[in-house]
């Protein structure tokens, strides 16, 4: 049995410190050998337990582990005698008695003949509340970004940044970046053990300084891992996470969009236009082939383009960082750190803020369906499968080759429902495109049978990822009015722009991929051909009205040897742009939201490669130009006139008025607002002129064009209708009174009854024809 020790005397010494009486005994405050090998080699669970000040028996003891240092001092800030430290490994661990109560100090280290000063990170305690932890773990944490990561903090005056971090089976996790030269042993954390979390404040570590955290797996790999929590990273190829002052919990840019966001919430987007320039910020444009423009670049060039266009959104492909530039960020690592290839992210918040103070909307893709298995990212992130499941048939993805987030782990909802929420909170995004949520939804996504486990009830539903998506947009309707979710979901599964309190998923609107594959293959036939296959163009109808859709022609439509949308036109070059402004034409008039992806605006040839930009020396043709004249023109209609967009989601807004013209490849509709305006659409796909063609009106009056596509504008042959037609009383097609028209070629008309404004079509002038425009 060992005797206690008798009570400490401090004598000074030639220096002012203190030293004990070396009759004392010194095992009770001494730190084990075995303890001090740990340490050393940075594989200790609780390094908080001996590093730092601590009270013993004797009285107060400091250790410190400071590699390399030849002598190490703590120095009492309130002033008095230094306290030496005794050098008890060669690698530099310090440890000694420094008096009998607690005091704030620094430390002073000695290397090679230099002396700098240190502030001891194990001096101070645990920064993180019980609530956070409760609310994290319980999988309703919605502002991890706040806590979580790296969060520049002054503690009792001293400024620095808390590192935290979930890993709950690691054996270690130490933070190392440039202030600390790298070094796994100097800042090991401090674990929670009830919530997995690890944390450490470090006193001087400072905005822009980078960092990784140094795990120590479950099974006794090391690992080093970007922070899942980093809010900036460094540029490629390095990996790590860069400290960010927006972790101070308040931006440090001076946004200038508070008009923008305050009638954001105002906005019912169901009955306003919404028409979505979809863009790759990577090859919109570039300064040369190896060069990007940056966010700030982006935005002095992309504002007034949209501007001029007519768009009232942009949707940029995915932002948060990603190591493979041949995803096109659709595997992303950091998924709350915009992409350092076009900058910082006060630049992408500059971009951002310009376009909100010139009218536009912001939309980005986010992809919480899948991440890749990067050695410095998510997969296996403490040696275990934590953010993914273990069992493949759940966890990985057979078409990418990427690894599923566990939707039924509480922690990872509170890691996703944060990610959503940064891009709103401190990016100030309107929306959140989601991508993949048909492979969300479905266990059996791309499986064959043996590949896949059922869900508890023996089905192929994923009833953990269905509860996720309704919780992430309650969630966001409920902190951000008037912010949209769009799901990218292609399948029939009910309800996912229904409400989730009558039993539906609850996102705004959902891309209607069927609507988009169905009339892209009728128009990629020859005009001959068409007629017996009318229902594509019709079909769509039928359940135009069960969800609120987008009609979307986006990227994944001119990639992968698809070619591009012109190219997918039949007939000889004339033909081809004309199938294509009737199409638009078409796509512009029917119900739903729109979305067109870059280059489809001025009918790029060349299909898309995210290695480069656009074309955009095209447009020195008559055809591009006209092409992007035409778009510009139909978002002016679109945006002006409500029957083409008030009643989008609502069959009260159209109607048939010639469905059935299948051997004459025509179709005709209304379109109508709340207060009864209508605009009557006209669609003639073949190369044929109808002349003196009987079309029923709604109303009696004189109608006039609106819109032809086939217009010298647009680069056409310029068949139409001059001036007002008045109706007759002679009815046609459901209607009382009718008009006689020219049909144009290959084209698309719109009627109205009262004048076309002036501010977006009738000032343009024609293009110059081509020699030979149509065979």
């Amino acid at each position: 049995m060992r005797r206690a020790a008798a009570p400490a005397r401090y004598a000074p010494q030639d220096d002012g410190a203190f030293a004990m009486s070396e009759a004392l005994t010194v095992i009770d405050w001494r730190t084990p050998a075995g303890v001090v090998d740990e340490l050393m080699r940075a594989c200790h669970d609780d390094p908080c337990a001996w590093l730092g000040m601590h009270e013993v028996s004797l009285g107060v003891v400091v250790r410190a582990l400071i590699s390399n240092a030849e002598r190490v001092v703590a120095v009492p800030l309130a002033g008095g005698p230094e306290r030496p430290l005794l050098k008890v490994h060669p690698d530099g661990y310090f440890e000694g008695l420094v008096g009998r109560d607690r005091f704030d100090y620094f430390l002073r280290v000695t290397t090679n003949g230099h002396v700098w000063e240190v502030d001891d990170a194990y001096r101070y305690g645990t920064q993180l509340s019980a609530h956070d932890l409760y609310l994290f773990n319980e999988g309703s944490h919605e502002r991890l970004y706040d806590w979580l990561g790296a969060q520049p903090v002054t503690v009792d005056g001293v400024s620095g940044t808390r590192f935290a971090v979930w890993a709950p089976n690691a054996r270690r996790v130490s933070v190392v970046g440039d202030f600390n030269l790298w070094d796994a042993r100097r800042h090991c954390l401090r674990r929670h053990p009830g919530a997995g979390i690890w944390e450490l404040f470090v006193p001087g570590a400072v905005a822009g300084q980078r960092y990784k955290f140094d795990v120590l797996g479950a099974h006794g790999h090391g690992l080093q891992k970007t922070d899942p929590l980093a809010l900036a990273t460094e540029p490629q190829p390095g990996t790590a996470g860069v400290i960010s002052a927006a972790g101070t919990g308040s931006d440090a840019y001076q946004w200038g969009d508070d008009d923008w966001l305050a009638a954001r919430t105002e906005r019912d987007w169901h009955a306003a236009p919404l028409s979505i320039y979809e863009l790759h910020l990577g090859s919109w444009r570039r300064k040369d082939a190896n060069a990007y423009l940056s966010y700030a670049e982006v935005a002095d060039e992309l504002v007034p383009y949209v501007l001029e266009h007519g768009f009232t959104h942009v949707q940029f492909m995915p932002l948060a960082e990603y190591p493979f530039d041949g995803s096109w960020g659709y595997q992303p690592v950091s998924l709350f750190a915009a992409t350092a290839r076009f900058g910082a992210p006060d630049e992408l918040r500059l971009l951002i803020d310009r376009l909100h103070q010139a009218g536009i909307g912001v939309l980005v893709d986010w992809v919480p369906a899948h991440f890749p298995g990067d050695g410095h990212g998510l997969e296996r992130f403490d040696g275990t499968c934590l953010y993914e499941h273990e069992d493949p048939r759940r966890g990985r993805h057979p078409d990418w080759d990427t690894l599923i987030y566990n939707y039924g782990r509480r922690e990872v909802v509170s890691f996703l429902l944060s990610s959503a929420f940064v891009w709103i909170d401190r990016f100030h995004v309107d929306g959140l495109r989601v991508d993949a949520v048909a492979s969300m939804l479905y266990l059996d996504y791309s499986r064959e049978n043996g590949e896949w486990l059922p869900n508890e009830f023996g089905g192929r539903e994923n009833i953990e990822a269905e509860a996720f998506l309704r919780e992430l947009n309650t969630r966001l309707h409920r902190a951000f009015p008037g912010v949209l979710t769009i799901a990218e979901e292609s399948t029939a599964w009910p309800g996912v722009t229904n409400f989730v309190h009558a039993g539906g998923l609850g996102f705004d609107f959902k891309w209607n991929m069927g609507w988009m594959h169905d009339t892209l293959s009728y128009m990629g036939r020859e005009p001959v051909h068409r007629s017996w296959h009318h229902d594509q163009l019709t079909f769509g109808m039928v359940y135009a009205f069960h969800e609120n859709f987008v009609l979307p022609l986006s990227h994944d439509e001119v990639v992968h040897g698809k070619g591009t949308l012109l190219g997918r036109m039949p007939g000889d070059r004339w033909q081809q742009f004309a199938n294509l402004r009737a199409y638009y034409g078409f796509m512009w008039a029917h119900p739903g939201k729109k979305l067109l992806f870059m280059g489809g605006e001025f009918a790029q040839e060349r299909e898309w490669n995210h290695d480069q930009s656009l074309d955009w020396h095209l447009l020195a043709g008559h055809e591009h130009r006209g092409m992007q004249a035409l778009v510009g023109d139909l978002n002016g209609a679109y945006r002006e006139r409500a029957p083409l967009h008030e009643l989008d989601g609502d069959e009260q807004g159209f109607r048939w008025l010639i469905v059935d013209a299948a051997t004459d490849s025509l179709l005709a509709f209304e379109r109508r607002d709340r207060a009864g305006n209508s605009v009557v659409v006209v669609c003639n796909f073949t190369p044929v002129v109808r002349h003196e063609f009987r079309l029923g009106v709604p109303r009696a009056g004189a109608w006039r064009e609106l819109l032809n596509s086939d217009s010298h504008l647009y680069g056409g042959s310029n068949v139409g209708n001059v001036g007002a037609i008045a109706s007759l009383p002679q009815p046609a097609h459901g209607c009382e009174h009718s008009v006689v028209l020219t049909v144009p070629p290959l084209a698309t008309l719109y009627l109205a009854l009262e004048r076309a404004p002036q501010s977006w079509a009738e000032e343009r002038q024609p293009l110059e024809p081509e020699s030979d425009a149509r065979a």
